[in-house]
């Protein structure tokens, strides 16, 4: 072994100094291929900023190495700064189906997502390359109104860490505050392992899920409520893919660590079709009542989730069990009447 490899790994991962040059090559590319989506118009100095999550001062480096150190000459118009389209990333052939696939996830990546995010914008500007104009023209256009998001750094940093975490398989130390709702109300410390970071449509929010060492168990996070992130030296063996994904199949949107409940539903004659051209759940079964009415089941993980599912149907549904389900739902009705009569 060479004397300067010596230090490639320190503490079961990789030297510090190493991976701050690996970042670092990691956001020029970034910048050309932000830089390269923008076409003639460019971008200035801030956007180039507020895209890649850093200051303006190292959006200049930046630009600055790309000229001097990789050799790309950039155009620099009115403070906006341009590369040549076609200059940088070879295209990725797709068909047309998956085409508009990429774009229809693009799509629900921006409409959902409540913060901006710099490495999804990056991510969608490289793949966009790769679509048919149609379709392209689209994208940009919902990534530029996706930059003007509000930027959660800590939010982007501890996400950033939990995926590097999850694609090295090392355990992290998370501070985590837990929802009121929760019982709990202060702060607890965690080690976990992270086995899959889920986006919810339920919340548009990121979580984390994983083995929680205290609890003995597999645990579900909301990133946003994790306080800080560390990552161990500690490496872990994830569970087999099948079996994660069997257990995952219970939930209802994200949380999958509680016991599994059979819920019976009542949809109103009115509904019954809406209810019935959509698969809610995996599980689900349902059957024409002689009224028109519609009987829904399913087997979720926990009630909590799909609770919300059913409040948003007003009064067109009734659950016909579980007990404490039902009686939860119309305590909250209840309450809702109370309040709307006041």
């Amino acid at each position: 072994m060479a004397d300067g490899d010596n230090d490639e790994v320190v503490d079961g991962g990789v030297n510090p100094r190493r991976r701050a040059k690996q970042d670092r090559t990691a956001r020029i590319v970034k910048v050309l291929t932000i830089l390269q989506a923008h076409g003639k118009a460019g971008l200035t100095a801030d956007q180039i900023a507020k895209r890649t999550g850093t200051a303006k001062r190292t959006a200049f480096r930046d630009i600055l190495a790309i000229e001097e150190v990789l050799g790309f000459p950039l155009n620099n118009h009115n403070s906006r700064y341009s590369v040549a389209e076609g200059t940088f990333l070879p295209p990725l052939r797709l068909t047309l189906p998956e085409a508009a696939s990429v774009f229809i996830a693009a799509r629900l990546a921006t409409r959902f997502a409540d913060t901006y995010d710099p490495s999804l914008y990056a991510a969608f500007l490289k793949i966009q390359g790769a679509l048919p104009k149609p379709l392209r023209k689209h994208v940009l256009p919902a990534l530029t109104q996706y930059a003007n998001h509000p930027t959660d750094k800590e939010l982007n940093e501890h996400s950033g860490k939990l995926a590097q975490a999850w694609v090295e398989q090392r355990v992290v130390e998370i501070t985590y505050a837990p929802a009121a709702y929760d019982g709990d109300h202060e702060p607890f410390r965690r080690r976990v392992h992270p086995y899959l970071l889920e986006p919810s449509m339920q919340t548009h929010s990121l979580y984390l899920i994983g083995y929680d060492e205290g609890r003995k168990a597999i645990r579900t996070f909301k990133v946003e409520r994790i306080l800080d992130v560390a990552i161990t030296p500690q490496v872990f063996t994830p569970p087999n893919a099948d079996i994660l994904a069997s257990s995952l199949r219970l939930a209802w949107d994200i949380i999958s660590d509680q016991a599994a409940v059979s819920v019976d539903l009542r949809f109103i004659p009115s509904v019954a079709a809406r209810v019935a051209e959509t698969v809610w759940h995996h599980s689900q079964t349902h059957e024409p009542e002689p009224d028109g009415s519609l009987r829904w089941r399913a087997t979720v993980a926990g009630t909590k989730e799909i609770r919300l599912w059913i409040l948003g149907w007003g009064d067109e549904v009734e659950v016909l069990g579980p007990a404490d389900l039902r009686d939860d739902i119309a305590a909250t009705h209840a309450r809702a009447a109370k309040r709307y009569n006041a």
